[in-house]
């Protein structure tokens, strides 16, 4: 079984061929990124341009591997994301499906982070993954610029949504803090690079504290920040948040990453590791794109009662790899297929 996988959710045009639910044939990125960047954060306009310039030498690249005549299905992401980059994947994916004659396989983008982590083997190199797929039950932590969500798989297509983010994903709480401090977009890595020069320990941020055991909120920890900042530079809540950065001293915005990164951290360290007493599954996945983050890594491995599994860091932000695993699987499966001719976006789409 070969599966063609297309992701256009937000800013990176991608394609990839996954044979036989575990082996990367071919795995093409074109990122829009530097184009954001002035911007700080993604212009969904600019995006979708992007996608219209790029998809279709990314597809007929990562397709070039094996060539047309060996794919035996298409899978494209049909959300969640922005609405203008979706619709210039789904409407590629559905001509395709048409003029090749290929079944087509609407794709969770969500739910494809989780299925990247069963991703074992490639020939492409500078790859490090897994040696082994996850076993079920488990429990995904699924970490993103859109997403913050615990859910407890009983099989790859049987699970149920434990608790998601009530305001910011923690992703974006990344890139609202470092914008806050002055450094460049995506926060993620921008915080994490400056976190090596800081004292975690210096500011002591507030966790929310919820209602429900399994739900996420980053919006009061944004905000402690700010307040923070505003307090170290000697100035009260109506000093302007964008005149901040060249107030504060390089120490100062190192100190105040290493310290938001600790908290907003342990928020989903905690939450996981009580996911992991109750439900005690065989397996703990980390997926999307703060996956990459070190810290993240490093606490799930100390805090976890079993090891955590987490693929390459190219397979962590978005990609279609995860896509094509994840419709490469569907197939496997016998999941239902898509029509081609009616398929739509879903911008919204939830696990």
């Amino acid at each position: 079984m070969i599966v063609l996988g297309i992701e256009t959710s937000c800013d990176e045009t991608a394609a990839a061929v996954v044979q036989d639910g575990n082996i990367l044939l071919s795995n093409v990125v074109a990122s829009s990124m530097d184009l954001h960047k002035a911007y700080g954060g993604v212009v969904p306009e600019i995006a979708a341009r992007s996608h219209i310039e790029s998809i279709l030498p990314v597809i007929d690249e990562a397709v070039s591997v094996v060539g047309w005549d060996q794919i035996d299905a298409i899978a494209v992401t049909y959300g969640a994301g922005l609405g203008g980059s979706l619709l210039v994947g789904v409407m590629t994916a559905r001509t395709l499906a048409i003029v090749k004659n290929k079944p087509l396989y609407a794709v969770n983008h969500v739910h494809g982070h989780v299925a990247a982590n069963f991703i074992t083997e490639t020939d492409l190199e500078n790859y490090s993954l897994p040696n082994k797929q996850p076993e079920f039950p488990l429990i995904a932590l699924i970490v993103s610029g859109g997403h913050t969500q615990l859910v407890h798989f009983r099989s790859m297509f049987d699970y149920a949504l434990l608790g998601k983010t009530r305001d910011d994903a923690i992703g974006e709480a990344f890139d609202k803090v470092a914008k806050i401090i002055g450094l460049p977009y995506p926060g993620g890595p921008s915080i994490s690079s400056t976190a090596k020069n800081g004292d975690a320990q210096k500011y002591n941020f507030p966790k929310a504290k919820l209602d429900h055991p399994y739900e996420f909120s980053f919006s009061g920890l944004k905000t402690a920040v700010l307040r923070l900042a505003q307090s170290e530079i000697g100035e009260d809540f109506t000093f302007p948040s964008k005149a901040l950065p060249e107030r504060l001293s390089e120490a100062q915005k190192a100190d105040i990453s290493a310290s938001f990164q600790r908290i907003a951290i342990e928020t989903v360290v905690d939450k996981a590791v009580k996911a992991c007493m109750e439900f005690s599954p065989k397996s703990f996945v980390i997926a999307g794109g703060v996956a990459a983050n070190q810290e993240l890594r490093k606490q799930l491995t100390e805090k976890l009662p079993i090891v955590p599994t987490y693929t390459d860091i190219k397979l962590c932000t978005d990609n279609s790899a995860m896509i094509a695993e994840l419709g490469c699987l569907m197939a496997m499966s016998d999941q239902p297929t898509a029509d081609p001719y009616s398929l739509d976006i879903q911008p919204n789409l939830s696990m």
